[in-house]
């Protein structure tokens, strides 16, 4: 039965297969094409591990490193980049046909703090019973927020009616 599969790099008596490899030493010096055992013999002589850097070379790259240490340092590397991360999340207002002015303006305030964010809007546009009958007004009140919010986001995809609604995606610069 064949040994499970670690993930990282293989290390010491791991590496099979191979017969010289291109050692480089603690210091960082490269030793050139060594013969696998001669660089494990290196590696316990130092009080290191023997780890495979680069599998897919001709002959395989090898260095003289402390494995856990090194394994430490990836680990720390992996949680730095996931929290510097940032997650885009589509937020969602809610429009309708007949908004007043006042409504307006603080829907508009919304959508300039979920911009600031780093958010994507969803700006949706809710059709009730005759109103069905004036998209063009609908369409208008999209062309503005389109309009008012174009120095700070970029329209990602255009008004397009689904059902009894028309939404428009936008997304920051």
């Amino acid at each position: 039965m064949p040994a499970p599969q670690k993930d990282g790099p293989r290390a010491n008596r791991d590496i099979r297969g191979v017969r010289d490899v291109q050692l480089i030493d603690d210091t960082g010096q490269n030793r050139g094409v060594v013969p696998f055992f001669d660089a494990l013999a290196m590696a316990e002589e130092v009080g290191l591990d023997l780890v495979e850097i680069a599998p897919n070379s001709v002959p395989p790259v090898c260095k003289l490193l402390d494995y856990g240490r090194f394994r430490f340092n990836e680990q720390k590397k992996q949680n730095e980049a996931r929290k510097r991360q940032k997650t885009v999340e589509v937020k969602e207002i809610k429009l309708r046909p007949g908004i007043d002015k006042h409504d307006y303006d603080t829907k508009m305030k919304s959508v300039q703090r979920f911009f600031e964010e780093g958010d994507k809007v969803k700006v949706t546009l809710r059709f009730r019973g005759r109103e069905m009958a004036h998209q063009d007004l609908g369409l208008k009140l999209l062309e503005r927020v389109k309009h008012e919010t174009a120095e700070i986001a970029k329209v990602e995809s255009e008004p397009m009616l689904e059902g009894r609604q028309m939404i428009m995606i936008l997304a920051p610069r």
